[in-house]
């Protein structure tokens, strides 16, 4: 069974190098999609699959087990805090680090928590309409900023000749443009806004960057 790890690194700024600290690997990181630092060697992260057989894990999407979930992991701890996701895939924290959100993707929903500090976490869910894949965080004003996308199943499928589409969504609810049918930017998976800009990741394909008019 290969398991996967997360590995520590200093940022050296003077140096602008990284400097490596640590691999940390442990039966709870099982498949990890995603993670958010909330310390100099704490995190949480996401399990996308639970199996670790090469077969199952192309199965288990198809069979809708909610055995998905969300860990934490300091020096002196290594635990599960949230579970009963079909597939747990994005994860990002508020700048006073008091919520945490999950994209519950499957469900079409953002997964959102009471503070962190208080464990075992709660969850309280927030519909999306879309099948969101990533979270970012505005560090200022703390809005979202939710990559999508809008066909689920043109995305398994990923036809190049009816290709998915990409939208973005901006504080969880109102969409915000770009949102395209696929002629553009295919399967949007990440989104940034920075000094009047807007920087869409993809799955497989070409980045995008636009004028962002809010």
């Amino acid at each position: 069974t290969v398991l996967d790890q997360v590995e520590i690194f200093r940022f050296v700024e003077n140096e602008n190098t990284l400097q490596y600290i640590k691999a940390i690997k442990h039966e709870l990181l099982l498949n990890v999609n995603d993670i958010v630092a909330v310390g100099t060697e704490s995190f949480y992260a996401t399990n996308d699959l639970y199996f670790t057989n090469g077969i199952l894990k192309f199965v288990e999407p198809f069979l809708s087990l909610p055995w998905c979930d969300v860990v934490y992991y300091s020096p002196q701890t290594l635990q599960v805090v949230a579970g009963g996701f079909l597939i747990a895939n994005g994860i990002k924290i508020s700048p006073d680090k008091r919520h945490l959100y999950v994209s519950n993707i499957m469900k079409h929903k953002i997964s959102v928590t009471n503070p962190v500090h208080e464990l075992p976490i709660s969850l309280t869910l927030v519909d999306v309409g879309s099948v969101c894949d990533n979270i970012e965080v505005d560090h200022e004003s703390g809005d979202l900023w939710l990559s999508c996308h809008p066909n689920g199943l043109k995305f398994m499928l990923s036809d190049p000749n009816d290709p998915p589409g990409s939208e973005v969504r901006y504080k969880s609810i109102i969409p915000c443009s770009p949102v395209d049918d696929g002629s553009v930017i295919v399967a949007s998976s990440v989104a940034t806004q920075y000094g009047g800009k807007l920087l869409i990741g993809t799955v497989y394909q070409k980045a995008l960057i636009c004028d962002l008019k809010l």
